[in-house]
């Protein structure tokens, strides 16, 4: 957490904001800034996302920000661990658009590894991609890919993961342009798909967990196979696969982490 600085608003809608959660080091150029802000009289406090300095003129963007945020709220009625749904959204994409949610106290996946002093438990990453998996399949079902995984955007709160960053794909670049190097993005996690500017697809969403699983079992951005521990080789390495065709789907990686097993996609399951 750090102070606002000059660019900062002082002021989004109904929340004052009273300071900005710094960037990951992964992240140091983020498409999108963090407030911790509180409404009038200090009733509420929430976690408030815009646009980053950098892209806060660019009328594309705050278009494709506001509509990332609109998508957001729909999952809203899903039950919370779902997403960080928002409470609510800013609807003028013409000014400085932003999407508040609930503050709670929670670490990014980062940060947890940090505290534990290394890689977490096999066991204790079976039940974090179990529990991921299940909100990609929800997610999934909703018609919505979340096109916005990486360790940086999985939160560790005292009732369990949450995820963060919903559509932080599409919103730093549109659809047919090559994503590599783009600012906010964490190309490691990026499938490659995606990464040479296709549409963001749920199968995506599959090479991202678990390539934030691998992340967790091991302290490392895509590591090499043979430094997966033996018992999540057989469920991580599919879901890295470079063909979309050839990962599991959410559904299946969920029911796999959960019995420890990988079941193999459907026949026929394309991008």
């Amino acid at each position: 957490m750090e102070p606002l600085s000059e660019d900062d608003p002082r002021r989004l809608g109904p929340y004052h904001l009273i300071a900005r959660l710094a960037p990951g080091d992964d992240d140091p150029r983020a498409a999108a800034r963090l407030f911790l802000a509180r409404s009038a009289g200090g009733v509420r406090t929430v976690l408030i996302s815009a646009p980053s300095a950098e892209f806060a003129d660019d009328a594309a963007h705050r278009g494709r920000f506001l509509t990332e945020a609109e998508n957001a709220w729909r999952l809203g009625g899903a039950r919370p661990l779902a997403c960080l749904a928002p409470v609510e959204i800013s609807g003028d994409a013409s000014d400085l658009p932003w999407s508040a949610f609930p503050y709670r106290p929670m670490l990014p996946l980062p940060g947890v590894l940090q505290v534990c002093g290394g890689p977490l438990p096999i066991r204790t990453v079976h039940a974090l991609g179990a529990a991921l998996a299940e909100t990609l399949a929800e997610i999934h079902g909703a018609g919505l890919t979340h096109a916005g995984i990486t360790p940086a955007t999985v939160f560790v709160a005292g009732d369990g993961p949450w995820l963060g960053g919903f559509g932080a794909v599409r919103t730093v670049g549109p659809d047919g342009q090559a994503r590599m190097g783009l600012s906010g993005l964490a190309t490691d996690d990026l499938p490659p798909e995606q990464a040479a500017g296709g549409r963001p697809r749920p199968l995506g969403d599959v090479y991202a967990l678990g390539a934030v699983l691998a992340y967790a079992v091991t302290g490392r951005r895509l590591p090499d196979a043979g430094e997966l521990p033996r018992e999540l080789r057989s469920i991580v390495l599919p879901c890295l696969a470079p063909d979309p065709a050839d990962r599991p789907t959410a559904a299946a990686l969920a029911d796999g982490l959960t019995r420890g097993v990988r079941l193999p996609p459907p026949a026929g399951v394309t991008v």
